[in-house]
């Protein structure tokens, strides 16, 4: 009787050191994206790619909590919180938009969970001290891509620019960026307008910016409420070059946005017009593998090149990895959250699907002017122009 007793627990212990083990083998990570609300054409692609990034990494499993923020800042911190006290994970990734990734920046530091962005803005990441030692991000920074719509203009002999963008920290952020690459041009903003992402009219504010009459109009928002300010402008017969920043780029907006949108440029990452690159982009063939993916799941002409921040943050997190397990910490604590922190911050020649990732203390999302490509609407469609800027 001892005997059955003894071998019963022994059976026990193995069993329950085999799931500890098991467990320490799996690398949980946190996601909040905006799957509904006004960021929804850019969260749904996001929340979408998570079925099909890789989700092993020499052995050790990648496991994905994922929650809807609603495009709410409140909820996005909630969700967060919940994430770290409910599901013990290890990274964070979240939220589409820069409120509510600026939000989970202070939750990050105060857990000790690093949190990779997918909102553009730079301001989420710099600078790199306090609480945004925790915080990387995928997308481009504002700037490079405002850099590129310098260029355009320039190159299009634009002397006089209107502004109109959200009225919130992505549209201020840009604001302020394209002041900073227009500072030494000949170009000057002679209109600056904004509208709420929610809104279903901007008339007051297109009436304004045409009393000016601008050469080019430069719409700063992200997402199908994009669409509204391009089809106003066009309604009101505004003839000169309407401008975009990388936020507008999908297809959603393309839908709703529908012939109005024609002819607009905008810069954006080198996946959106993938098959159009060189043979010899250095990341063309990351880009067609992430399209195949998930356009055998979600149908032809689904891609987005916001679900490729999200795989561009898990191919960050699967590079990460290793080196957080070779440090001897473990998954589900501290010293790994720690350890896996560092390796972002050390991250080195890891190929996206917007470009080529080398971080630094200094520098929280890595990418260079190879993360960026000028595009027009060409009937219905993005076109690689390179021909416009001086790529």
């Amino acid at each position: 009787m001892k005997l059955a007793k003894l071998t019963s627990l022994s059976m026990m212990l193995a069993t329950a050191f085999v799931g500890t083990a098991m467990a320490q083998n799996v690398v949980n990570v946190g996601v909040s994206i905006s799957a509904t609300g006004p960021a929804a054409s850019l969260g749904i692609p996001e929340k979408n790619t998570v079925d099909v990034v890789p989700a092993d990494v020499n052995g050790v499993k990648v496991n994905y909590v994922v929650y809807d923020d609603a495009t709410d800042t409140t909820q996005a911190v909630k969700n967060m919180r919940k994430l770290i006290s409910e599901n013990k994970i290890d990274v964070m990734i979240g939220s589409t938009v820069t409120p509510g990734s600026l939000a989970m920046v202070d939750v990050a530091a105060e857990n000790k969970v690093p949190v990779i962005s997918l909102a553009g803005n730079a301001v989420v990441v710099e600078p790199q001290e306090g609480a945004k030692k925790w915080a990387f991000k995928t997308p481009q920074n504002d700037f490079l891509m405002a850099q590129a719509l310098a260029d355009a203009m320039k190159k299009a002999n634009v002397k006089t620019l209107g502004v109109i963008g959200f009225a919130d920290a992505y549209g201020q952020s840009w604001l302020n960026e394209v002041k900073s690459v227009l500072k030494d041009t000949d170009i000057r903003i002679v209109a600056e307008e904004s509208y709420n992402r929610p809104d279903t009219s901007v008339t007051g504010q297109v009436l304004k910016l045409l009393a000016t009459k601008p050469d080019a109009v430069l719409v700063a928002t992200a997402g199908t409420p994009g669409a509204l300010p391009q089809r106003e402008l066009k309604q009101r017969g505004y003839k000169g070059q309407i401008y975009h920043t990388h936020g507008s780029a999908n297809s959603d907006f393309l839908r709703v946005c529908a012939k109005a949108c024609e002819g607009l440029v905008l810069p954006v990452g080198p996946l959106l017009v993938a098959d159009q690159l060189a043979d010899d982009n250095p990341v063309k063939a990351e880009g067609l593998s992430y399209i195949e993916s998930y356009e055998n799941k979600f149908g032809k002409g689904s891609v987005s090149v916001f679900g490729g921040h999200m795989w561009d943050a898990a191919a960050l997190i699967n590079a990460a990895i290793p080196k957080a397990i070779a440090s001897g910490a473990q998954p589900g604590t501290e010293a790994f959250r720690v350890a896996m922190r560092d390796a972002l911050e050390n991250t080195s020649d890891v190929k996206g699907v917007h470009g080529i990732f080398n971080m630094s203390p200094n520098n929280h999302t890595g990418l260079d002017e190879r993360s960026r490509v000028l595009v027009k609407v060409v009937d219905g469609k993005w076109v690689y122009a390179p021909e416009l800027g001086t790529e």
